[in-house]
């Protein structure tokens, strides 16, 4: 029988298979010796008899932190307020979701909490996401985000506190997912959530994943070259580069970099680039 898993408490491995019957199973012994981790998301082949996962078959990408694989696309929870919009940790994971092969797409909270003026000042961060390709809903679009979540394996990720297990308890009351309070001192929440899971919601598979916004670049083993490719925007430009290695940086003729000094890439974007890749080099 085939199916997928769904949740991994210790040893124990949750599997739902296809004739949508769930069964808990434990890892064959010799997955330790080939070095085999079952994740969830994974699609697996099981002994019925016995509940042993008995294969697991080839993903088309993996995170090990979270441990889940198999990811059609990434929620990014982005606060627009308490705490604050934070250019730096959402383009991080924009470009691990790219580097990942996973798809982006960026959900805005709290936007009913904005000051008028606060919101004319966020707006030209909301509409380049927009330009470059991204998909931005608010989470109060509740139709848009079900009709994105349908057939996918989506995780949920952003700053702690931004409102993920609010969203997940709005799209599906019955999860009741545990949520708290921010933080008035630290202007963060704290994490809620012990362990990575599916759960099923408007026939999709949604997962809250903790640890996915603590990921750094040297953690996936990505070079400068890997943060470089994955800032969609300088992709389709480079070419108009003097070198075609160029980094965008203290390269001289950079195309990238007159774009920025022109106004067509957004200026905080380059900034956080430059942050990530001299980070690199220390």
């Amino acid at each position: 029988m085939q199916g997928k898993i769904i949740k991994i408490i210790s040893n124990d491995f949750t599997v739902l298979c296809d004739d949508n019957t769930i069964h808990t199973c434990k890892a064959r012994g010799k997955f330790r010796n080939q070095k085999i981790v079952p994740l969830v998301g994974d699609y697996v082949k099981i002994d019925l008899d016995n509940n042993y996962i008995m294969e697991v078959l080839p993903r088309k990408n993996e995170l090990l932190r979270p441990a889940i694989c198999n990811i059609d696309q990434v929620f990014i929870i982005a606060s627009t307020t308490k705490p604050e919009f934070d250019t730096n940790l959402l383009d991080k994971l924009l470009v691990i979701a790219e580097y990942n092969l996973i798809k982006p797409v960026i959900c805005l909270t709290k936007l009913d909490l904005l000051t008028e003026s606060k919101l004319e000042e966020l707006k030209p961060y909301f509409e380049y996401y927009k330009k470059i390709g991204y998909e931005v809903v608010p989470n109060t679009d509740l139709d848009k985000i079900k009709a994105l979540l349908k057939d996918k394996i989506t995780v949920f990720t952003g700053q702690s506190g931004a409102g993920k297990s609010t969203l997940l308890n709005r799209l599906e009351p019955n999860f009741n997912i545990k949520t708290n309070e921010i933080s008035d001192a630290l202007g963060r929440g704290k994490h809620t959530t012990r362990h990575t899971e599916l759960l099923n919601t408007n026939d999709g598979w949604v997962a809250d994943t903790p640890g996915f916004s603590s990921l750094d670049f040297n953690m996936l083993g990505m070079t400068k070259a890997d943060i470089r490719d994955n800032f969609i925007e300088f992709q389709e430009l480079r070419d108009n580069c003097k070198y075609k290695d160029c980094m965008h940086f203290n390269d001289d003729k950079c195309f990238i970099k007159n774009e920025v000094q022109n106004g067509n890439i957004m200026q905080s974007r380059y900034e956080n680039y430059i942050k990530f890749i001299t980070n690199k080099e220390k």
